[in-house]
């Protein structure tokens, strides 16, 4: 059952303990500020290339890049991957203590990566969180039934919004397979599946690295036709489109979005951006992050 009466941010957080292999950290969650106003919600995917040593884009030289993209960014949501641990708590850092992060391991350690999602508290208190495996045994850790190259996870987490009376909204977050199209398809089936359940009682957000080019692709097709909407395409507004992928490479304009921000049919969406910053010619990441300003219907 979740457990709803216990919040961490590390590796071992989740709220499906199977014996023995959870590695639960306690935390103090820092005190949610509600407040009325604005009921829009600033949403980024970001994978954020795993830290490494290796130059020229080691992860102490991109850390400070990242935090300035993030600080100027400020989303209320933040959904990551690729993100370990140790990096996980870096950005925690970087951001501040007004957010606080949600994120287990993909083979439920703390040495592998993660799709962490972040949350400014003054806006969001989480109420129930769970990690799911894309397998044919969801609950099991690191289970990978698919032919995929690597174990792979969606992270869930219900939020209740402080700026609306306590109205609840659902975000899940994933990394889907980069090798295998099956495990892709399958994927996006069992998220799909869980983004209908979870819509019938509240509005429902899914980020991610879905290594699937948007309109091209099963994956994709399958989610919107589970009543999820684009935000790219739903946007009254939107930035230039890039290739969301570019490997510390010159851009692609008008590329393949592999990063997506999707939403419940209903959503309003104001503006979507793909961000092309850098610093001197350090890129954060070797993707783009991607944002989308919503409101939730």
């Amino acid at each position: 059952m979740p457990d709803t009466m216990r919040m961490t941010r590390r590796t071992g957080l989740r709220t499906v303990v199977a014996a023995g292999l959870a590695l639960p950290l306690l935390a103090t969650m820092p005190t949610s500020a509600a407040g009325p106003g604005n009921l829009r919600l600033s949403v980024m995917t970001f994978n954020l290339r795993f830290a490494s040593d290796s130059e020229p884009n080691s992860w102490p030289t991109r850390r400070p890049v990242m935090r300035t993209l993030l600080r100027r960014e400020a989303p209320t949501i933040l959904g990551t991957q690729e993100g370990l641990y140790q990096q996980l708590r870096d950005i925690h850092s970087d951001l501040g203590p007004l957010y606080d992060w949600i994120g287990t391991g993909r083979e439920g350690g703390s040495h592998d990566e993660s799709t962490a999602i972040y949350y400014d508290t003054r806006r969001l208190a989480p109420v129930e969180h769970d990690t799911y495996w894309l397998s044919d045994t969801p609950r099991v850790i690191g289970s990978n039934s698919w032919g995929g190259m690597f174990p792979r996870i969606v992270t869930w987490v219900r939020f209740r919004d402080l700026n609306a009376d306590g109205r609840e909204l659902h975000v899940l977050n994933t990394h889907l397979d980069h090798v295998s199209q099956y495990a892709r398809e399958r994927g996006a089936r069992f998220i799909a599946e869980k983004a209908t359940e979870l819509g019938r009682s509240a509005p429902v957000v899914v980020t991610g690295d879905f290594n699937a080019a948007a309109h091209r692709n099963p994956a994709y097709d399958t989610l919107l036709a589970a009543g999820l909407v684009d935000t790219w395409d739903t946007a009254a507004e939107r930035s230039a489109l890039y290739a969301t992928f570019h490997g510390y490479r010159p851009l692609t304009p008008g590329g393949d979005r592999i990063d997506w921000i999707l939403a419940s049919s209903g959503a309003t969406v104001h503006r979507a951006e793909i961000s092309t910053f850098a610093a001197d010619g350090q890129f954060p990441s070797d993707h783009l992050p991607v944002r989308a300003s919503l409101t939730l219907p």
